[in-house]
């Protein structure tokens, strides 16, 4: 059931339409800003202010884009905004490279890098050392950061890792040529250094894990899943406003963030609760941990750098969804400012999800079980070797999660590699002679909160240990701690698992039935933060990812966790700089960030292609609602499920297997 955004859009939050994308691009070109070397390098949604988006004006905000524009004959680059409305542009601010930082990566700079590379005599030289043709070489071209080059302040670089594609399909990844790596310059497309510290022998095990050579005969054992709903979804959309049971919000979607949910509420009895205005993926770092001297730079910004948004994948039924699924397309502009549409780029499907709750009781002689089922938004992007999907999850209990899962090919390098003799205590093998660097996949998901309204505060609440004692003679009892963080500074904060640390996102304004703060909590997973050393290059650009939780007053033009120009950008810039004035965060409008994500350290299983890992987050109600907002979900009827029925006397073991029957 695919959808196209070909329409005027319906609402100011609406995502971009092609006609909307033609209007940006004549403006430019009017107004002497896409000249032929010019380049759209990103085009989104300037969102226009909240007090324009609640109540009985909310369809008439201006429609107004923000375009990032680069020319590939200038190393500059400019920060645009148009009115769509008004045909007109409202702002340009030209960019200072050595200061601002470089726009995001091109498609056209990927065959740049080894285009130019492949020129250069020195590149050459190292390739035929080892005995190399060029023309099987392909270069991954990485983003460079910012280090002790003070040669490429103000340029535009990039930087070249090798792989041997021995044939056109052919996963290059599993034969990389180690100890090599090139810096070019792609706006002049030059080549600045090429560091060869020693060839070490190639990998010889193809990584081709869709040849029957490497899997081996598939399986023959698996009988069909059939996932069927012969009434159709129980959600509504109209346009990319959705609905499911309780819940409404209207789906958005960024080249730079991809999925972006908005206004986000629940329906409890005559009204609905809003909880957060604003969700999505902000940021996300990949830093890896070789200190080798062709590696060590190695970390990647993959939306400030690469925008996983235009990546999206075109998803395909009984692949990557299974069951009664509606699909949305992503309109994007192009590199030239023209339309783009993303077929497939958005999936939309509930699915059951075990018990919701159950309980059999054998003094009333009841026996009840109820099942919870989920409404899933999502997308998939590719960035070089890796896959990221992206979930949002909403649940009949008022629950909202997030799941990032991560899969594709990792990162490889020679085993043990130059300068390590045996063994390489930051990588791990593979396979013969195949290697994979230690690194961190961390994720900033910016949440944008307005718990029954803008006025909200932050709690941190963890477990307290009770000493024996006169009150606490048998030493049994424990009780919580609650402390408000009443600034930005004061709400820079680590998960600590071991003292059962979430946030509670209030609203002290609005209290339930029993007197308390409304309050939606975060629940982190608490795996590692960011673990390069404090004085390191990343630990300045990623200084969002030391932090579980950072909490901002709200600003509209504090949307990034790591700035609005992460592409070769010093560091200091996103939370830190919006967190120096160290503003009141007491009953204010706010933005949670949180930082989640996984340490990876790579296994044999991990290769040639790696299962799905997972890493998220939850915000569970506490106190939100006056009971169980889930009493009201009918019964189950259906082959598979009686009717309701009293309990029968039983034992305590019979009493017990039953109940334990349906844990799933």
């Amino acid at each position: 059931m695919p959808s196209t955004s070909e329409t005027p859009p319906a609402h100011p939050l609406s995502p971009l339409t092609s006609d909307e994308i033609s209007i940006v691009r004549q403006v430019l070109v009017d107004a002497a800003l896409q000249p032929e070397s010019g380049r759209v390098v990103y085009l989104g949604l300037d969102e226009p202010p909240k007090d324009q988006l609640y109540g009985p004006g909310a369809r008439t905000a201006e429609r107004v884009f923000r375009a990032l524009l680069h020319d590939v004959e200038d190393p500059g680059g400019r920060d645009v905004r148009v009115s769509v409305s008004a045909k007109s542009v409202l702002s340009d601010r030209r960019l200072d490279p050595a200061v601002d930082g470089q726009l995001p990566v091109l498609d056209e700079e990927f065959e740049l890098v080894e285009q130019v590379l492949a020129t250069d005599e020195r590149w050459l030289a190292a390739l035929a050392a080892r005995a190399l043709d060029v023309a099987k070489v392909r270069v991954a071209p990485l983003s460079a950061g910012v280090f002790e080059y003070p040669e490429e302040a103000g340029r535009r670089i990039l930087r070249g890792l090798a792989f041997v594609q021995e044939h056109p399909r052919d996963h290059a990844w599993g034969r990389p040529v180690d100890g090599l790596v090139g810096y070019v310059d792609v706006l002049n497309r030059t080549v600045d250094q090429v560091i060869d510290i020693g060839a070490v022998p190639i990998p010889a095990e193809p990584a081709n894990f869709d040849d029957v050579a490497v899997t081996g005969p598939l399986r023959t054992s698996q009988k069909p899943i059939v996932i069927t709903q012969p009434d159709g979804p129980s959600f509504a959309l109209d346009g990319h406003l959705l609905q499911w049971e309780k819940w409404s919000l209207r789906i958005g979607f960024d080249a730079r963030e991809g999925l972006v949910l908005h206004q986000i509420a629940f329906r409890d009895g005559d009204r609905d609760r809003p909880i957060i205005h604003r969700a999505s993926i902000s940021e996300m770092v990949v830093p890896y941990a070789d200190p080798s001297p062709v590696r060590s730079w190695q970390n990647y910004f993959d939306t400030g750098e690469y925008m996983i948004g235009r990546y999206a994948n075109a998803l395909e039924l009984g692949c990557d969804c299974v069951g009664d699924i509606t699909y949305l397309d992503a309109v994007i502009a192009d590199e030239f400012g023209h339309p783009r549409v993303l077929p497939n780029a958005i999936c939309l499907h509930e699915e059951d999800h075990g018990v919701l709750w159950k309980h059999t009781d054998l003094w009333a002689g009841s026996s009840e079980t109820r099942r919870q089922r989920r409404m899933v938004i999502s997308f998939f992007t590719t960035i070089g070797n890796y896959d990221y999907g992206f979930y949002w999850y909403l649940y009949l209990d008022g629950t909202i999660e997030c799941e990032a899962k991560a899969t594709g090919v990792v990162f490889t390098s020679a085993y043990p590699g130059p300068g390590y003799d045996g063994t390489n205590p930051y990588a791990s093998q593979l396979a013969p002679g195949l290697g994979a660097p230690y690194h961190q996949h961390l994720f900033s998901a910016r949440l944008d909160m307005t718990v029954d309204g803008p006025a909200n505060l932050v709690e941190e609440i963890e477990v307290q240990r009770v000493p024996m004692g006169p009150g606490n003679p048998r030493g049994n009892a424990f009780t919580h701690r609650r402390t408000p963080l009443r600034t930005e500074s004061a709400a820079q904060r680590l998960a600590d698992p071991r003292k059962g640390r979430v946030w509670h996102i209030t609203n002290p304004g609005s209290r339930n039935r029993l007197g308390d703060p409304v309050a939606y909590a975060l629940l982190p997973e608490g795996n590692p933060e960011l673990l390069a050393d404090e004085d390191s290059s990343i630990h300045r650009r990623a200084t969002f990812a030391t932090k579980h939780l950072w909490v901002t007053r709200f600003d509209p033009a504090e949307r990034y966790a790591a700035g609005d120009f992460v592409n070769q950008h010093a560091g200091g810039a996103g939370l830190p700089a919006y967190t120096a004035g160290d503003r009141d965060i007491d009953g204010q409008d706010l933005v949670v960030w949180h930082t989640f994500g996984l340490t990876h350290f790579p296994r044999p299983e991990d290769w040639p292609i790696m299962p799905v890992d997972h890493t998220g987050f939850a915000l569970r109600p506490v106190g939100f609602f006056d009971r169980n907002p889930a009493l009201d979900v009918p019964r189950t009827r259906g082959a598979h499920c009686s009717a309701t029925t009293p309990a029968p006397a039983a034992d305590a073991a019979t009493s017990a297997a039953r109940s334990g029957a349906d844990h799933d």
